[in-house]
């Protein structure tokens, strides 16, 4: 049985003997798709906190637009993600999602260049992190359209379709973070630039 049959439970090419045994049905739990699929459910948690944290942050900016829109989508593919479990018969592990969520309030301590105040190096990251989250959800859905070629509870133009969004995502998300990195540091630059000493002139040799 391939590793395809084994998520769907259907014979493989290798039939009913093949190396990966003929006890898997679909009722069986898919031990390995199960932890796979809840550490992508745990970033996606922490992707949703994120991001709408981002879109709070930049709300007045002309970024605002645009980031409440990535919000609102990137909580409704957190949403088809639990439905697409629900149908493969993946349990929710819910303390992978306390862990992560521990994770991630032990990340906000970490220093950017400033204690207690915001660093405008946060938006940089934030929106750097936030890309990378997406690109790994977007490598999810790859995932899960191989498996649909041969399992029919996957829907796979809903896969495409969610896929076609995450990389549209990163595309905006890069677009803001290349913005902010450029504006960020050309001023830490500007601001650190050593000026000319007064009466200073350059002088040639006779």
């Amino acid at each position: 049985m391939n590793a395809t049959s084994a998520i769907s439970g259907r014979p493989g090419r290798f039939g009913r003997s093949g190396t990966y045994g003929a006890s898997a049905t679909r009722t069986a739990r898919p031990a390995l798709l199960t932890v796979y699929l809840n550490d992508h459910l745990t970033g996606s948690g922490g992707g949703v906190r994120l991001i709408r944290r981002i879109a709070d942050v930049h709300r007045d900016t002309d970024f605002g637009p645009q980031l409440a829109v990535l919000a609102r989508d990137i909580a409704e593919d957190q949403d088809s993600l639990r439905r697409i479990m629900h149908d493969l018969g993946v349990p929710v592990r819910n303390l992978r999602e306390a862990v992560g969520r521990l994770a991630e309030l032990a990340g906000r301590l970490k220093l950017n260049g400033r204690i207690l105040s915001r660093s405008p190096l946060s938006d940089v990251l934030e929106l750097e992190a936030m890309r990378l989250g997406v690109e790994g959800k977007a490598a999810c859905w790859r995932s899960l359209r191989a498996v649909a070629v041969g399992d029919d509870r996957l829907d796979t133009a809903e896969l495409d379709r969610l896929l076609a969004r995450a990389e549209d995502q990163v595309r905006s998300l890069e677009a803001m973070r290349l913005r902010r990195a450029g504006e960020v540091f050309t001023a830490d630059l500007r601001r650190n630039a050593t000026p000319d000493r007064p009466g200073r002139t350059d002088r040639r040799p006779s």
